[in-house]
């Protein structure tokens, strides 16, 4: 270890000995029957996020449904100096696709959307006559297979879109398989998909989720866009080095990725999720039904001939509307979403059979460093998919060098 790096850790240490933490229990039950210390859980949390160079973190758990731990690390901001906060709103990146999903599941609930009737015949018009799509769906509405694209395909990323059309060599939309036939996990999808509700209820995604979904929930840190409201409050983020990378401003929503929000208020989604408090058990049991398995050994292979791995099969790996699952564990079934930008490195995951869920936000390019062992420790969790979702250290290293 260099001089600066050993300077910059001990710094970094210290910095993350401003944390502080919420415990509504005396001790964290572990998916095994066994428990930890909310003070254990602040102490290993602590020295494994200052031991990967996290800037800043937001860590909350749930057992039973009900939220016994939250705690915050690090530094918001730096130059000045600013400490990580309860209320610190944080850039959810893509677990806002999950939430956006669950909001989706309230209008079937009611009978204001169909999943299962094709895109193509919800529009009032052709997909490439509307401004935003006229340029990038004009090849899409060619091929032959569009007119079977449904929501759900576009919510289970199994409509064969890829991730974003600047994958694309025209950077136009592709279907590059049989929609509903196997797994392609793409943002442009979900992007659709919130095109498709905004058509069909004229209003824009942003205050239709904080009117039926954030406002409910008492998610008061939660928007789609940076409200003034949030600004005073905000975690910058920051890549491997600790560097400022940028300022998080949301000013279009964008349900692929656009949310910001704190580990608490996600703590009140899920609560409410798993309460019945959004809509019925028999909703929910529908979203985390799967509408495929999952066989690869990673979560973005390439799209001819993947390596197909084991791990997934052995947890049963599949995705449902939104939500990747694991249907097969020692722990019973889960659901789970991870979120993933320029410094900002989330996980998100709930075990129904003892409704615990364990909520990681941070703000550094480093979070995902730290995501298995404190899964492992806190929570207990030895099942997810490690390889599959890319946080070996090994897999996370691949992906830097060959973003």
């Amino acid at each position: 270890m260099t001089s600066a790096m050993s300077s910059t850790s001990c710094k970094l240490l210290g910095l993350l000995l401003l944390g502080s933490s919420i415990a509504s229990a005396q001790k964290i039950q572990r998916l095994d029957g066994t428990s930890i210390t909310a003070a254990d859980a602040e102490s290993f949390a602590r020295k494994t996020l200052a031991e990967q160079h996290v800037t800043g973190a937001q860590i909350a758990v749930l057992n039973h449904g009900k939220l016994v731990w939250s705690a915050v690390f690090g530094l918001a901001g730096k130059d000045p100096d600013r400490p990580m906060d309860h209320d610190t709103t944080t850039w959810a990146a893509s677990i806002t696709k999950s939430v956006f999903a669950t909001y989706v599941m309230t209008l079937v609930e009611r009978g204001e959307f169909d999943l299962d009737k094709p895109v193509a015949q919800q529009l009032a018009q052709p997909l490439n006559t509307y401004e935003a799509y006229r340029v990038i769906a004009s090849e899409l509405v060619k091929d032959p297979r569009w007119p079977t694209v449904t929501p759900r395909m576009l919510l289970s990323h199994s409509s064969g879109l890829r991730n974003f059309t600047s994958m694309e060599p025209d950077n136009k939309l592709h279907l590059h398989f049989t929609p509903g036939s196997q797994f392609m996990y793409s943002s442009d999808g979900i992007n659709l998909a919130q095109f498709v509700v905004e058509q069909h209820l004229h209003k824009p995604i942003d205050i239709l989720m904080q009117d039926d979904l954030f406002t409910p929930l008492a998610m008061t840190r939660t928007s789609l866009i940076t409200l003034p409201v949030l600004l005073p409050d905000i975690a910058d983020r920051f890549d491997l080095n600790g560097k400022f990378l940028a300022q998080t401003r949301r000013p279009q929503p964008h349900a692929a990725a656009s949310m910001t929000t704190t580990a608490d208020d996600l703590a009140r989604f899920f609560s409410g999720l798993l309460g019945n408090k959004i809509f019925s058990d028999g909703t929910r049991k529908a979203m985390l039904t799967p509408v495929l398995s999952i066989h690869t050994a990673h979560e973005f292979p390439p799209i001819a001939n993947a390596p197909l791995g084991t791990e997934g099969d052995a947890v049963g790996l599949a995705y449902g509307v939104g939500w990747g699952l694991l249907m097969r564990t020692k722990f019973g079934p889960a659901f789970f979403k991870e979120g993933h930008g320029d410094g900002a490195q989330n996980y998100s995951i709930c075990f129904q059979r003892s409704q615990s869920c364990m909520i990681i936000l941070t703000n550094s390019d480093n979070g995902e460093l730290a995501f298995r062992p404190l899964l492992e420790h806190i929570l207990g969790d030895t099942v997810t998919p490690w390889e599959w979702e890319g946080y070996t250290p090994a897999t996370i290293e691949s992906q830097r060098q060959h973003p």
